[in-house]
């Protein structure tokens, strides 16, 4: 997959942008609050809709604008397409692909993309709702099935939830539950089937990864957790095995959650767990190991993709480089530069890297790129 040109109008501080991106990396310089994270974030806005600096679509346009937009021209299996999304202040967003419109549910997996960047960094020992998000961002990119699953699900959980609390108030509405407890069990047994397969082809290709980068000193192991009675639980566990355990679970624990007035059990509340050579990542391990994990983990997901969809994705290098030192910078760049994945990268400083026929610099300058 190739982005071929990017162009913004009234997005962020660009007032008009048009810029032409070659196949393999595009590295864009500048110091920062330039305007660098405002292209990466464009591109994955128009991927899966939704920002990771801001949920208030009003954040992305242009100061005392009232209506920006996006338009990225790319080539999926040498096919080009244009995506669109129309911007509007206080308005639900506009999407269109290729000339038709589109609802939000269909844009996930139109435009495939992965993003690193210094948060990322904290996916392993920071809270699990990182993991959890990393996840569905991934499978939902190859799958609106399970996109339009998650919607639901969290839709179910609400209501379930908002259901306790009245319950707590007045007992005479408990019989309600065994309804949601039924939509509940279903929605949530298929999220964590999709999941437990996906870190299983994960684990796989992440060790792998971090053999590479460590030069097979390290193990890198990813384990699915989930919170509750998780011990007999194996990874060939079928949906119906999956959707029986959450019928007895939400059974079992039914007078907690009333008291608590929330579900205590489900894909909301599962977490990843890492380690290496056996030992638990995040309470023990380096800050250099868990750095390299999470870089191993991000070369996974590109495999991962590539596995599921044909083509590797774009991926999105947000301010990472100067995080990396010297031996995990030279790692990622030799793995892109390898597999030929178009890469769009941010930093402050040209000198970390070398100037080849690969590469197309881009100086960013108060919302002016040259």
């Amino acid at each position: 997959m190739n982005i071929k040109n990017i162009t913004l109008h009234n997005y962020r501080n660009y007032k008009d942008l048009d810029i032409d991106l070659i196949p393999n990396i595009n590295i864009f310089i500048g110091y920062n609050a330039q305007g660098k994270t405002n292209i990466i974030e464009a591109v994955r806005f128009a991927s899966i809709g939704i920002s990771h600096r801001t949920r208030n679509d009003n954040d992305l346009i242009y100061w005392q604008e009232n209506e920006a937009n996006i338009n990225i021209k790319f080539s999926k299996i040498d096919i080009t397409s244009t995506l669109k999304i129309f911007l509007k202040r206080n308005q639900r967003k506009q999407l269109n692909f290729n000339g038709e419109n589109i609802k939000q549910k269909e844009l996930p997996g139109l435009l495939t993309m992965i993003l690193f960047s210094p948060e990322d960094l904290m996916l392993i020992k920071g809270s699990p709702v990182l993991r959890r998000r990393f996840l569905d961002i991934e499978l939902s990119q190859i799958s609106l099935i399970y996109y339009n699953q998650l919607v639901q699900y969290n839709k179910i959980l609400l209501q379930r939830n908002n259901l306790l609390k009245k319950i707590k108030e007045n007992n005479k509405l408990i019989s309600m539950l065994d309804m949601w407890d039924e939509q509940f069990a279903k929605s949530a047994a298929f999220i964590v089937d999709k999941r437990l397969k996906s870190v299983n082809k994960l684990n796989k290709l992440a060790n792998n990864a971090h053999n590479y980068i460590s030069k097979n000193q390290e193990n890198l192991e990813v384990k699915y957790i989930m919170n509750k009675n998780n011990a007999n639980l194996s990874l060939d566990i079928t949906y119906e095995e999956l959707y029986t355990y959450y019928i007895n679970a939400l059974n079992k624990f039914r007078k907690n959650d009333i008291f608590k007035g929330s579900t205590s059990i489900g894909p909301h509340r599962d977490d990843i767990y890492f380690f290496i050579n056996n030992v638990d990542l995040k309470s023990f391990g380096s800050q250099g190991q868990q750095r390299s994990s999470v870089l191993s983990l991000k070369l996974a997901e590109l495999t991962f993709l590539k596995n599921e969809t044909g083509e590797y994705p774009i991926l999105l290098l947000d301010d990472v480089m100067s995080e990396l030192d010297n031996n995990r910078r030279n790692s990622l760049l030799d793995y892109i530069q390898a597999k030929n994945i178009q890469t769009l990268i941010t930093a402050t400083d040209k000198s970390l890297f070398s100037v080849n026929n690969k590469s197309k610099f881009f100086i960013v300058n108060k919302g002016i790129v040259s």
